[in-house]
């Protein structure tokens, strides 16, 4: 039997939403069985007439269980809000693919299932972008050299998604190419280690996610020195692990929370402060967990991002203090450690605030570098904390 073009198309349509509705509802399945599970950990313990000994283990037995239980809740939730995640799937145009089959055969390159994923329907989102399988016929191409001609040839800028192989080869592989994000951010970072120590207890990282996402991290380990950039340096690790495996910010936190919370450790709570930032739409999510203040600086002036919150590990829950703001083509983010502020002493916030209003510079380098030298300069050149002064500047992609 001969089916027309425009069935085909819509065999395929259907083909592809049974598959995405079957990996929602398994997933809607482990949900609801993670979130039992949790339930039944978080059951209370029935402590009766025993001696001071029984009570102390079974309280900690239940501290555990709850622990445990709000662990595999959050991982319910997680599964709950991916499986809520709708992508869609629409095949290209005939004339579109063919014209743009024949284009890279021309390259020697082979291309096959071509078809538009739009997250939740909309072709606007940081998801949207083209999916196809490649292979060449002999040499082997930079998945960014593709990128490249689909450029040419489509009229939009488009990129390899990170999820995608490096290398176009002889062997079939399915590849995903996105819209480039309509801003670029640049970073700047300066640091100073306390007075008698060798190594700083603050630590940082900047990662890129897969959802067109910037994400900053800054923690403050507790004291100086040694232990504390180990214990910062946990926080760091952890937290790219979670948020690289799909984990938000704020379930990262709870769960990074929970595991410091059970090791019961009195001086083990480091700081952490999480900027992520929507590289194509400009939103900033500022999360703050016992860090100094942070500084946004926007054409109509510089607001002070302060926060009341608690360090990680003190509560079995985090305090976690969450603002989004609007950001827009030369805007300055300026997160840094308390060391930074205390160097300042009275008006810590007001004065620094004002010193980044005066600001004229626009690389963040020399931003970061300014910001530390004023600090230092403002104790007397005693550095009685670590200090790291950590810069983002907005920038649209040209």
């Amino acid at each position: 039997m001969i089916i027309g073009k425009k069935e085909q198309e819509r065999l395929e349509r259907e083909q592809c939403a049974q598959i995405s509705l079957l990996c929602r509802q398994k997933l809607m399945g482990y949900a609801e069985s993670f979130e039992e599970l949790g339930k039944s950990f978080r059951q209370e313990i029935q402590i009766t007439g025993e001696d001071r000994q029984n009570i102390l283990e079974k309280c900690m037995l239940w501290q555990s269980r709850q622990i445990m239980g709000d662990h595999l809740q959050e991982v319910a939730r997680i599964m709950e809000r991916v499986a809520g995640e709708e992508l869609g799937y629409c095949p290209l145009e005939e004339k579109k693919r063919k014209s743009l089959v024949q284009a890279l055969k021309s390259e020697g390159i082979i291309a096959r299932d071509l078809c538009y994923v739009e997250k939740d329907g909309s072709s606007s989102g940081t998801e949207a972008g083209i999916s196809m399988t490649l292979s060449t016929e002999k040499r082997h191409y930079k998945a960014a050299q593709v990128a490249d001609m689909l450029t040419v040839l489509l009229g939009k800028k488009l990129q390899v998604s990170s999820g995608s192989p490096y290398l176009v080869e002889q062997e079939p592989h399915c590849f995903l190419f996105t819209e480039e994000p309509k801003y670029i951010a640049l970073t700047g970072v300066s640091r100073a280690v306390k007075e008698g120590e060798k190594v700083s207890g603050d630590q940082y990282a900047t990662m890129e996610s897969e959802k067109g996402k910037l994400i900053l991290l800054l923690s403050d380990g507790t004291g100086s020195g040694e232990d504390a950039s180990r214990g910062s340096g946990r926080v760091m690790d952890l937290m790219e692990k979670m948020l690289e495996a799909g984990f938000d910010t704020e379930e990262s936190v709870n769960m990074l929370n929970s595991a410091l919370y059970a090791q019961n450790e009195e001086e083990d709570h480091p700081t952490v402060d999480i900027c992520s930032l929507d590289l194509y739409s400009g939103e900033c999510e500022i999360c703050k967990v016992g860090g100094a203040a942070t500084f946004l600086k926007e054409s109509g002036g510089t607001e002070c991002i302060g926060g009341e919150s608690l360090p990680l590990g003190i509560f079995q829950k985090a305090q976690t203090e969450v603002r989004v703001r609007q950001l827009a083509a030369g805007d300055l983010l300026i997160m840094m450690t308390d060391g930074v502020l205390d160097a300042l002493e009275d008006d810590c916030e007001e004065r620094m605030r004002d010193m980044i209003e005066a600001l004229e510079e626009q690389n963040p380098q020399e931003i970061a570098e300014k910001i530390l030298s004023y600090a230092i300069c403002s104790c007397g050149g005693r550095i009685r904390d670590d200090m790291t002064v950590f810069v983002l500047c907005l920038w649209e992609n040209a």
